[in-house]
């Protein structure tokens, strides 16, 4: 068991944020010794979580029966979003191959998408999968920008947009007016996408917020309005719980949103946060993909999908 680790720590913004935890909860450091943090998704079957280290290409496992850390998948294709499907089976966005595969209950892989149009995708980023099979991810630029988290490469597309998959494996481009599209989620109802825009990365003027669409009955989005800008670096990736309530990352940790937009509070992370899953036996573990390390920490709420 770890104690408080130092830097970290719930600040309030809102009493509806003291709702969600007790004073003697705190965060736990399970791991460090990553270069870059990202992707978490948790196997309720077998009690573990998988994450990504992007730049030193392979995966990891955290087992929540003995607190072990093992290399999940080494090389891993500079993979960088994860999540886990109505099967039980890990999908992930994978940089250096620029593509997003699903691999099955063999462990044998499965590419989903790799192409869109006739011509490479940049390089996958976050996915997630709505209750009817589908599967939507983002595909900014960042694998193919240096060498560092995949290969240097031109871009073949006309920009970074967000796609789905659709059970027949049909790909269709759901949104095309994003600088770097980034984290998504739905609401717990699926009627809603939350999808980040990280276009500050690499532009000073560049977007640095999550949008709101509404999803209709065939997969079609529309509005697009900002849900909520960033007051602390970017947000990355990010998750939904049962309320309603987007838990995000950013450069001081993680922000809790409300259904309204309004940041309640802070959970305070002694370096930059890139990505956050629910898991534990009743989805009320935070998990956080901190720069070089794992953290974790109880809420009272509840993450609404799997992985």
């Amino acid at each position: 068991m770890t104690g408080p680790i130092e830097g970290t720590g719930f600040e309030v913004l809102d009493k509806e944020f003291k709702s969600l935890f007790a004073a003697h909860i705190h965060v736990e450091r399970l791991w460090t010794g990553a270069r870059w943090s990202e992707g978490p998704a948790w196997f309720a079957a077998g009690r573990y979580l998988v994450w990504s280290d992007i730049p030193n290409n392979r995966m990891m496992r955290w087992d929540e029966t003995d607190g072990s850390v093992s290399v999940f998948r080494f090389p891993s294709n500079n993979s960088n979003g994860n999540t886990v499907d109505r099967q039980g089976r890990l999908v992930t966005c994978e940089h250096l191959t620029r593509r997003v595969t699903r691999t099955e209950h063999d462990g044998s892989v499965t590419v989903l998408a790799d192409s869109y149009d006739g011509r490479r995708l940049n390089s996958p980023n976050d996915v997630v999968v709505s209750s009817d099979g589908s599967i939507w991810f983002t595909d900014p630029f960042y694998g193919i920008m240096t060498d560092y988290e995949g290969d240097l490469s031109p871009m073949e597309q006309d920009g970074c947009h967000v796609y789905r998959i659709d059970p027949d494996g049909t790909i269709d481009r759901v949104a095309d007016d994003f600088v770097q599209p980034n984290g998504l989620a739905f609401s717990p109802d699926e009627s809603l996408l939350y999808i980040a825009d990280t276009g500050r990365s690499h532009d000073e003027d560049g977007p640095a917020h999550i949008r709101k669409f509404k999803v209709d009955a065939n997969g079609r989005l529309s509005g697009g309005e900002v849900f909520s800008e960033s007051t602390s670096g970017l947000y990355d990736g990010f998750r939904v719980d049962r309320d309603g309530r987007v838990w995000t990352s950013v450069a001081e940790g993680v922000h809790c949103i409300n259904p309204d937009g309004a940041v309640i509070g802070k959970i305070r992370i002694p370096e930059i946060v890139a990505n956050v899953t629910f898991g534990g036996a009743k989805r009320n573990r935070l998990f956080i993909c901190g720069t070089t390390s794992l953290y974790s920490v109880y809420v009272f709420t509840n993450g609404t999908t799997p992985g």
